[in-house]
C-alpha cells in the first residue's frame, strides 16, 4: 500500500496543541514557590500521579522508535519482550519507592551525595544532563518526524513546533502543570491505541492476510536477532527506569505512599496495555507498508484509516511526545540549577533565584536538545544511547545506595565514570562492535566496578549488608 499524507490530520494535533497550552497556563497561576515548580507541592493524587508517570514513560521512544521500531524490522514477539524491560523495572520501584520518597530530595543527584560525597553529586548531575537532552532531542526529532509523513508538514518545521512547545510547557508551570497535562495525555493515549488497534487489523485484512504478508522471521521468538542483541532492546529501559529521576521526581511529589502505591500499580497496568497495543499496531503496519523507516510503522497506520481515528491516534502521540519531552527537560534543568548552579555558584541564593534559574537552564538546555538532533541518524540511535549513558552511569550507583550498606565513596564514582566512558567508547569509537547495544557492556562494567571497589576498600565481612 502506498502512504500517502492527509493533511487533514493536522487539525486534530492543533487542537490538542491548544487545549494542553490553556491547561499549562491555567495551572501556571497556581505556583508560588520552587517545590511547587519541581515537585507540584508534594500534592499530586493517584490519578493525576499515574497519567503522569505514564506520559512521561511513553514518548517517542515507543512511538518512533522503542516498540514501534522492534515490531516493524524484527517481529512481534520481539517487540512485546523489549516492553518486559519497563514492567521489571516499574515491579522493581514499586518496591523501592518508600526508600526514594524518604530522601526526600529534588534530584537523584543529591540522593547520591549522602553515600558519596559532593563529588558523586556533580558527576551525576553532568550524566543526568548528558542523558535527558538526548531524550528530549528525540522527542523533538519524533514528533518532526510523524507530523512530516501524517500530514506532509516538512519534519524541520515539525521539529521546530516541538521544541518550542515542549520549551513553553516545562518553563511555564514546572510539574505543577505538566502533571495534569501528562495525565490527560495518557488517557487519551490509551483511548485513541484501543480504538486503532481493532480498526488497523480490519484495514490490514486480519491475522491471515498479516501475517502472509510479512517475512516468516517476524514470527519467530527473536525475528533475525541472537538472544544477547535481543537482550540489548530489552535492558536499556529496565536500567533507566530503576533510577530514572523523573520518576523519583514524581513519587517524591505524591501525597504519600499509599498514593504513590496505588499510581504505580495503575503505571504497572497502563504500560502492560500500551506497550503490547503499540507493537500490534506497528506489527501490522509491516504488511501494509513493506518499504517504510521502521520508526514511521505506527504513525503510518494514521494515513490509512478513517479520519477521525487517524487524528486521534495522532494527536494522542504527539500529545506523549511532548509530555514526555517537557518532564525530562524540567528534570535536566532542575540537574542544573540544584546540583551544579546552587553548591557551587550562588551558595546564598533564594527561593526566587532558584525559580528563576530553572525556568533559564530549561530554555537554555532546550536550544542544546534541539541542536544535538543532527547527530543521531534515527530516533531509536539517540534512544538507546540516552537511556544506557543513564542506566550504565547512574543505576548501579544508586541501587548501591539504596540496597547495599556496604557501598562506598570510591565505589560509587569508580562505578559512575566506568559505566558513563564504557558507554561512550562503544557507541563512538568502536561504533557498536558485532551489532550489540552498549547496554550489554556498559551496565555489566559499572556493576563489576561497584562491587569489587566496594570489596576492595572496606574490610567488613563480605556477607555485610
Amino acid at each position: 500500500m502506498e502512504l500517502t499524507h492527509n493533511p487533514t490530520l493536522i487539525w486534530y494535533v492543533a487542537a490538542y496543541g491548544v487545549i494542553m497550552i490553556a491547561m499549562g497556563i491555567f495551572y501556571s497561576k497556581k505556583i508560588e514557590n520552587s517545590t511547587d515548580f519541581i515537585l507540584a507541592g508534594k500534592g499530586l493524587g493517584s490519578v493525576v500521579l499515574m497519567g503522569t508517570l505514564i506520559a512521561t514513560w511513553v514518548g517517542s521512544g515507543s512511538v518512533s522508535g522503542g516498540e514501534t521500531s522492534v515490531a516493524y524490522s524484527y517481529g512481534m514477539i520481539p517487540a512485546f519482550l523489549m516492553g518486559t524491560g519497563s514492567l521489571i523495572g516499574i515491579a522493581v520501584m514499586y518496591l523501592i519507592a518508600p526508600k526514594i520518597r524518604a530522601f526526600g530530595k529534588y534530584t537523584v543527584s543529591s540522593i547520591l551525595e549522602e553515600k558519596y560525597g559532593v563529588s558523586a553529586r556533580l558527576l551525576a548531575g553532568v550524566i543526568i544532563i548528558l542523558a535527558y537532552v538526548g531524550i528530549v532531542s528525540y522527542q523533538m526529532k519524533g514528533f518532526g518526524f510523524i507530523l512530516n509523513i501524517t500530514t506532509g508538514v516538512s519534519a524541520e518545521a515539525g521539529t521546530l513546533i516541538a521544541a518550542a512547545v515542549i520549551i513553553f510547557l516545562a518553563t511555564i508551570g514546572g510539574l505543577r502543570s505538566v502533571a495534569p497535562t501528562d495525565a490527560l495525555s495518557a488517557f487519551f493515549m490509551v483511548l485513541g491505541l484501543i480504538i486503532t488497534l481493532p480498526t488497523v487489523w480490519v484495514v490490514a485484512g486480519g491475522w491471515g492476510q498479516i501475517t502472509a504478508n510479512v517475512p516468516a522471521h517476524h514470527l519467530t521468538m527473536t525475528g533475525t536477532l541472537t538472544p544477547v542483541q535481543m537482550a540489548g532492546y530489552i535492558l536499556p529501559a529496565l536500567f533507566l527506569l530503576l533510577s530514572d529521576q523523573n520518576m523519583y521526581q514524581r513519587l517524591a511529589a505524591s501525597k504519600g505512599n499509599r498514593i504513590s502505591k496505588m499510581s504505580q500499580v495503575g503505571f504497572f497496568i497502563g504500560i502492560l496495555v500500551i506497550s503490547p497495543t503499540i507493537s500490534l499496531i506497528a506489527f501490522a503496519s509491516r504488511s501494509l507498508f513493506p518499504d517504510i523507516d521502521p520508526g514511521l510503522a505506527l504513525m503510518a497506520t494514521t494515513t490509512v484509516l478513517p479520519t477521525f481515528v487517524g487524528g486521534v491516534l495522532l494527536a494522542a502521540a504527539a500529545a506523549f511526545i511532548i509530555t514526555t519531552g517537557n518532564s525530562y527537560l524540567l528534570s535536566a534543568a532542575t540537574n542544573v540549577t540544584y546540583d551544579l548552579f546552587a553548591p557551587y555558584i550562588k551558595k546564598d541564593v533564594t527561593d526566587r533565584q532558584l525559580l528563576m534559574m530553572t525556568k533559564f537552564f530549561i530554555v537554555g538546555l532546550g536550544v542544546l536538545s534541539y541542536v544535538l538532533i543532527n547527530y543521531f541518524p534515527t530516533v531509536l540511535s539517540i534512544q538507546m544511547y540516552a537511556y544506557t549513558v543513564y542506566g550504565a552511569g547512574i543505576t548501579p550507583a544508586v541501587l548501591g545506595v539504596l540496597l547495599w550498606k556496604r557501598v562506598n565513596k570510591t565505589a560509587g564514582i569508580a562505578s559512575m565514570l566506568c559505566g558513563v566512558m564504557t558507554t561512550l567508547l562503544w557507541e563512538i569509537p568502536l561504533q557498536k562492535p558485532f551489532e550489540l547495544n552498549s547496554v550489554i557492556i556498559a551496565v555489566p562494567v559499572a556493576t563489576l566496578v561497584l562491587i569489587m571497589v566496594t570489596l576492595i576498600t572496606t574490610k567488613k565481612p563480605v556477607n555485610a549488608v
